[in-house]
């Protein structure tokens, strides 16, 4: 197998990359809609890549078990704060229950798929938990951020709590159910990509992208479930 190595990209050829970018800022100015909103994620994404990258390049290299903990906490609060920003309810409560839901599902999840699939040692190995903890933490994320959003709205329909849990859920999974269904056929996930654009064989990369699927569909569905059942009114005992 001829092996490939990435080139490092130079930041005049990353401007290239806001080519495309800039031509969707276009046509939502050409439309009269609004592009402030756009313009603020697309600059902080761009601050937060580069100083992640700095902190990442650090942490990788101090591999500090307590520093580790401490960043996985941090990105459990704000998963759980940015989760709960398209739910009409009160928001204390509600971060209560997402912190807790985003907690447990990522948190079982990265025991099995650290120490069951890739036994790593030590247990807080930053260059892999990092990664795929903020997978486990996005996936549970988006998960609690559907289903709370369907959930009050049903309740607001006049739903009973079981039927809104049971809508809520089915919505909450959809994104990772069709990502099941059309990895491999529509898309190569971005695991895998990565993989095998730095070299390593198609055949190991699908495995590590399976265990990618397995873990964020996972982590999705338990962290919609757990949010929902402590959602559950008091004077409710249904299960």
């Amino acid at each position: 197998m001829i092996e490939h190595t990435l080139s490092i990209i130079e930041l005049p050829q990353l401007a290239l990359a806001f080519i495309p970018v800039l031509l969707v800022i276009f046509i939502q100015y050409s439309w009269s809609l609004p592009q402030k909103k756009t313009i603020h994620a697309l600059i902080r994404m761009l601050v937060q890549l580069l100083l992640v990258g700095f902190f990442l390049s650090y942490l990788f290299e101090s591999n500090n078990a307590w520093i580790v903990l401490i960043l996985l906490i941090i990105m459990i609060l704000f998963s759980s704060r940015i989760a709960l920003n398209n739910i009409n309810a009160p928001k204390k409560t509600l971060f209560q229950r997402a912190v807790l839901a985003i907690s447990l599902s990522s948190f079982l999840t990265l025991l099995v798929i650290t120490q069951g699939v890739l036994q790593l040692s030590p247990w807080y190995q930053a260059q892999t938990l990092i990664p795929l903890a903020g997978m486990v933490f996005a996936s549970s994320m988006n998960s609690v951020s559907l289903s709370g959003e369907r959930f009050y709205a049903e309740l607001a329909n006049k739903k009973n709590y079981k039927e809104a849990r049971n809508i809520a859920f089915q919505a909450s999974i959809i994104p990772n159910v069709n990502a099941l269904l059309a990895v491999g056929i529509v898309s190569l996930p971005g695991m895998m990509t990565g993989q095998i654009l730095s070299g390593i064989s198609p055949f190991i990369a699908a495995r590590y992208q399976i265990m990618v699927m397995c873990m964020i569909f996972a982590s999705a569905g338990i962290s919609s479930a757990y949010f929902l059942y402590l959602s559950q009114p008091k004077d409710e005992k249904t299960i």
